[in-house]
């Protein structure tokens, strides 16, 4: 170890307040931080489901313009996520991460004050805005402090704080809307996103002693800005790529379609009370939480790879959404059952999806290699909840909804198994 290193690992020990001769314990702070500044971003845009009934009412919204709610926070990270991972590689998280928290909370809390439905759309493409460096940011800082053998279960404790902060939202934010209107549900969004945006920006550190980078800093200058699109664009081409690709979008329908669907599925087609039907929700997403530790942790000590557990998960959403379209489909202790089966799997399997994406990227790259994956998964985040809500709307029956979901998933199925085998 150089002097210059030596000295780097004693100072960044002191700064967090651990032992010079341990400072590696301090990742477990990161990975806190981490997941809760996931889980207040997230916060209001994961509720959005539990507070369908109310919305619906309150602003005579269909099930398709709720659907583009869920789709005006996710449409800016179509192009944010690409710009984020860029910035990732040049930046600090610190900053990146944390100016955008901030600027979903200010958003929010904007947002708040909308006269009506127009204006909230708005409000909420400038979350998304915000947004696109969380999801990036938080997974590349967890990334760097963490080895192979524990990277799947400390991305899937991150990735944890989306279903866990829409799971708190599914409980809370319907009380308060009852309580104080929808409004409010927006000014608490945004308190909550701000109070994770100054914990990341305070506690967040750099690893003790980063590795190196594979290509010198004065090696990679001279390539001119063509060069190097086609550079990160040639990763869509590889074997890899389109496995991250297919399962991603696939499972990522499947994980809008019940964040959308649940309450009003169980509320119109099953009966189910509106405050019973969301903490159907609620219990969904706490599943999903469990799902996205247990199956990370499971993709850390598999022998067939984290693509296997993801396939796994392909194959127990498409068991679960199958008897979502059958009569058993609207008896409430079913559905129920069937919903939190789909939270486990359907959220869970974002964690080693998102430790493979880590360790497939190119030495460099993992911020770019974040952001182009994520930003493939933000079509069908924003084109999938309108469809399903306008696929309810004129059929008068979740049941096309749940098929289209179904097809969606074995295609995608066949052809990543296909494509796994093949790489075997």
């Amino acid at each position: 170890m150089t002097q210059g290193t030596a000295g780097h690992v004693v100072r960044s020990a002191r700064r967090t307040g651990l032992r010079s001769g341990d400072p590696w314990r301090y990742r477990w702070v990161v990975l806190g931080v981490a997941t809760f500044t996931q889980a207040a971003s997230g916060f209001f845009v994961g509720g959005i489901g539990a507070l369908g009934v109310h919305l619906q009412s309150a602003l005579d919204l269909t099930t398709a313009q709720l659907g583009l709610l869920v789709s005006a926070a996710q449409l800016a990270p179509l192009a944010g996520l690409l710009v984020a991972g860029e910035l990732l590689d040049r930046y600090s998280e610190r900053w990146v991460v944390g100016i955008g928290a901030g600027t979903v909370g200010l958003a929010l809390c904007t947002g708040s004050l909308a006269p009506g439905y127009a204006a909230l759309l708005t409000a909420l493409f400038v979350v998304g805005m915000g947004y696109s460096t969380v999801q990036p940011g938080g997974s590349k800082s967890v990334a760097s402090w963490f080895d192979a053998s524990q990277r799947g279960f400390a991305m899937g404790v991150r990735q944890a704080g989306l279903p866990l902060g829409a799971a708190l939202a599914s409980a809370v934010l319907p009380f308060v809307a009852v309580e104080f209107g929808w409004r409010a549900t927006l000014l608490t969004g945004g308190f909550v996103a701000l109070l994770g945006a100054g914990l990341f920006t305070g506690c967040h550190r750099r690893p003790p002693a980063p590795p190196a980078p594979a290509v010198p800093k004065d090696e990679e200058a001279p390539l001119p800005l063509a060069a190097q699109l086609r550079a990160r664009l040639r990763m869509l081409r590889e074997p890899s790529t389109v496995k991250i690709m297919l399962s991603g979008t696939s499972l990522v329908s499947v994980q809008c379609g019940v964040g959308i669907l649940t309450v009003l599925h169980l509320h119109r087609t099953a009966s189910v009370g509106a405050g019973t039907a969301a903490l159907v929700l609620v219990a969904s997403q706490a599943a999903g939480v469990a799902g996205r530790i247990c199956l990370a942790a499971w993709s850390d000590r598999s022998r067939s790879g984290r693509c296997a557990v993801v396939l796994v998960c392909m194959v127990a959403v498409l068991a679960g959404l199958t008897v979502l379209t059958t009569p058993a489909g609207r008896s409430p202790a079913v559905a129920s059952g069937v919903f939190v089966w789909l939270g486990f799997f359907g959220f869970g399997w974002y964690g080693p999806w998102v430790a493979y994406v880590t360790e497939a990227a190119p030495p460099g790259r993992t911020g770019f290699a974040l952001g182009l994956a994520m930003s493939v998964n933000q079509i069908a985040i924003v084109t999938v909840p309108p469809v399903l809500g306008l696929l309810a709307d004129l059929t008068g029956s979740f049941t096309p909804a749940w098929a289209l979901l179904c097809l969606l998933t074995a295609v995608a199925l066949a052809v990543t198994a296909r494509a796994e085998l093949r790489t075997r």
